[in-house]
C-alpha cells in the first residue's frame, strides 16, 4: 500500500466560505456589509466609553473590553475574505496561518471570559448593591479584565503548540474560510490523536463548563435576589440591570449549543463552514445592537455626543 503523499507546506490555499465564481462577489459584499456594521457598532461603545465620562464605570469598561473582543476577532477572522477578492490571492503564509489560527481560538475564549466577568459585576451590583463600589474599585476591574485577556491566550497554547509540531500535510488547502485548528487536522498526515484529547478537554471544559458555571452561577444569586425585592418596580429595575447582558449570553450559549452539538453525520462540511461564519459574525454584531437599545445610559451618551457634535 502506498504511503499518503507528504509534504511540507510554506503556505496554505484558504479555499473561503465558497469556491463558485460566481458567488465571490455577492459574498465579498456580504462580509464586507457585516464587518462595517461589526466595527461600527462595536467602536461606537468604545468611543463613548473614552469619552464619556459618565460611562466609566465598571459595567461599561467591561462593554468596552467586549466591544474590543468583537472587534479583534472579527478582524482575524473576516480579513483574509476580503482581501482574497481584492487581491486575488487565497494564499497565506505558514507562519500567518498559525499566527491567526492560535488568535482566533485565544479570542473565542476571551469572549466567554468577558462575559462570565461581566456577570461577576452584575451579581456585585444586584445582590450587594451597597458594596458595589467598595468591590468593583478601578484595580478589580482592571485586574478581571487582565486575566480574561491573558487567559485566552494562555489556554490555547497547547493546541497551538502541537499544530506547530506538525510535520507533513496531504494537501495545502484548508477547506475553511479562516486558517483553524480543525480544517488543519483534517488535512495533516500526522497522528493527531493526543491533540484531538486536547481539543475535547480544552473544548467540554475550558471553552464551554467552565465559562457556563461562571456565567451562569451567578445569575442564580441574582434570580433569588430580585425575587427577594418586595415592590414590582424595584424587581423590574434590578432584572433591566442584567436584561441585556443575559440576553446576548442566553444567544451565545445557544449558537454554540446548536454548532457543537449536532450530530456530525447531520452536517455537511460547506453547512459547518455556514454555521461557523453565523457564530463569528451574529454576537460581535448583536453586542452593541442589544446594549444600545436596550441601555438608556448608551442611548443617552450617543444623544449626548450628537448635540456637541452639532453645537460645534
Amino acid at each position: 500500500m502506498n504511503p499518503p503523499n507528504q509534504t511540507m507546506v510554506a503556505y496554505f490555499i484558504i479555499r473561503g466560505i465558497s469556491s463558485v465564481p460566481e458567488l465571490q462577489l455577492p459574498i465579498f459584499l456580504l462580509v464586507l456589509l457585516i464587518y462595517t456594521i461589526i466595527l461600527g457598532g462595536n467602536m461606537t461603545i468604545l468611543i463613548l466609553f473614552c469619552l464619556d465620562r459618565q460611562l466609566h464605570t465598571p459595567m461599561y469598561f467591561f462593554l468596552a473590553n467586549l466591544s474590543l473582543v468583537d472587534v479583534s476577532s472579527s478582524t482575524v477572522t473576516l480579513h483574509k475574505i476580503l482581501g482574497s477578492f481584492i487581491l486575488g490571492d487565497n494564499s497565506v503564509p505558514y507562519l500567518t496561518c498559525m499566527i491567526q489560527m492560535h488568535f482566533f481560538g485565544s479570542l473565542t475564549f476571551n469572549e466567554f471570559a468577558v462575559l462570565a466577568v461581566m456577570s461577576y459585576d452584575r451579581y456585585v451590583a444586584v445582590c450587594n448593591p451597597l458594596l458595589y463600589h467598595t468591590v468593583m474599585t478601578k484595580k478589580v476591574c482592571v485586574g478581571l479584565a487582565v486575566v480574561s485577556w491573558i487567559s485566552g491566550f494562555i489556554i490555547i497554547l497547547p493546541p497551538t503548540i502541537l499544530v506547530l509540531g506538525f510535520s507533513c500535510y496531504r494537501s495545502h488547502e484548508i477547506n475553511h474560510f479562516c486558517c483553524d485548528i480543525v480544517p488543519l487536522m483534517d488535512i495533516t498526515c500526522d497522528d493527531t490523536a493526543v491533540l484531538q484529547i486536547v481539543i475535547l478537554t480544552l473544548g467540554v471544559f475550558t471553552f464551554i463548563l467552565l465559562p457556563f458555571l461562571l456565567t451562569f452561577t451567578p445569575y442564580i444569586f441574582i434570580i433569588i435576589a430580585i425575587l427577594k425585592i418586595r415592590t414590582s418596580a424595584g424587581r423590574r429595575k434590578a432584572f433591566y440591570t442584567c436584561s441585556a447582558h443575559l440576553t446576548v449570553v442566553i444567544l451565545l450559549y445557544l449558537i454554540i449549543g446548536f454548532q457543537y452539538f449536532t450530530p456530525k453525520s447531520k452536517r455537511s462540511t460547506e453547512a459547518s463552514k455556514l454555521f461557523s461564519m453565523f457564530n463569528t459574525v451574529f454576537i460581535p454584531i448583536v453586542n452593541p445592537l442589544i446594549y444600545s437599545l436596550k441601555n438608556k445610559d448608551v442611548t443617552t451618551a450617543i444623544k449626548r455626543r450628537l448635540r456637541l457634535c452639532k453645537l460645534k
